[in-house]
């Protein structure tokens, strides 16, 4: 516990600076860069790092896309639609989808290629580890995504509200009212009495900082829809966390990594908040 602790207060340390610096070229590198060693977690959790033809191109894919949502702007574009569209959200994922479609395309060529070798690629081993590293990839650019839209430099912090709120309240609540299993499959420890109190907590937490930046900014957020936003990030918050768990079981092991002592690696940390950021991006933009 007391590594946990430490680890946090570091991360926290370090949290302060990219808060502050969130439009400079520091936000997307280091999204690039955890996105990058998420998808090296991953990779080597299913067994599939080694595989150059597969892995490389993922690395490649985790380190631009943060820099092509932020830097990919059109200023003909810009001029064309209206000053409260989040216009980066277009632009961005046209070029991403047309990158997605391109190394799909590749994957297909790898394992047509690979057929016939004595050391034939597993399909389903492969499709499962880009599956996921794109899910991770498109997790961390949409947390750019966020801060580059439209009020973004106040509205990115509800990833982290939904995600850590989610998982502190749900841990206490069910440490004081926990009896019934939630999913004792995946999670032996996770309660339904967690899972409503981590949502409860999350809505609250939701409409209480919307609140504030109404109060004291120019924007008007609507404390419904954040109710609403806040019971949907809180539900994705436990899914994310219960899917790596289900990956790690699945594959036997403990934790994705060691980059913070205490905490694991990367997606044992982030878990949650890659699940939030991407559904937080559609409500965003819907």
């Amino acid at each position: 516990m007391k590594q946990r602790v430490i680890t946090a207060i570091v991360l926290l340390l370090v949290a302060i600076p990219i808060c502050i610096f969130s439009g400079t070229i520091a936000f997307p590198i280091v999204w690039a860069v955890l996105g990058a060693v998420g998808v090296w977690e991953l990779l080597g959790c299913m067994g599939t790092r080694k595989n150059l033809l597969i892995s490389v191109p993922l690395y490649f894919l985790a380190l631009a896309a943060p820099f092509v949502v932020r830097y990919t702007l059109d200023a003909q574009l810009v001029a064309s639609l209206s000053s409260v569209m989040p216009y980066r959200t277009v632009r961005s994922y046209d070029a991403l989808l047309v990158v997605l479609g391109i190394y799909v395309l590749y994957l297909l060529g790898v394992w047509v290629f690979s057929y016939q070798k004595d050391q034939n690629v597993d399909m389903n081993k492969m499709l499962a580890s880009v599956l996921v590293s794109l899910y991770i990839i498109s997790a961390t650019s949409s947390i750019v995504l966020i801060r580059d839209s439209l009020g973004g430099e106040y509205y990115w912090y509800f990833i982290f509200i939904g995600a850590w709120v989610t998982d502190t309240f749900a841990y206490f609540t069910g440490m004081l009212f926990g009896k019934h299993k939630l999913i004792s499959a995946v999670s032996p420890k996770k309660t339904v009495e967690c899972a409503i109190g981590g949502t409860e907590f999350c809505i609250i937490l939701f409409i209480v900082y919307g609140a504030i930046v109404n109060n004291f900014t120019q924007h008007d957020i609507s404390l419904v829809l954040l109710a609403f936003a806040g019971f949907l990030s809180a539900i994705v918050s436990m899914i994310g966390d219960l899917s790596m768990s289900v990956i790690k079981r699945t594959y036997g092991i403990k934790d994705y990594g060691k980059i913070f002592p205490g905490h694991g690696g990367v997606l044992d940390r982030f878990d949650s908040i890659l699940a939030v950021a991407v559904v937080l991006a559609l409500f965003l933009a819907w």
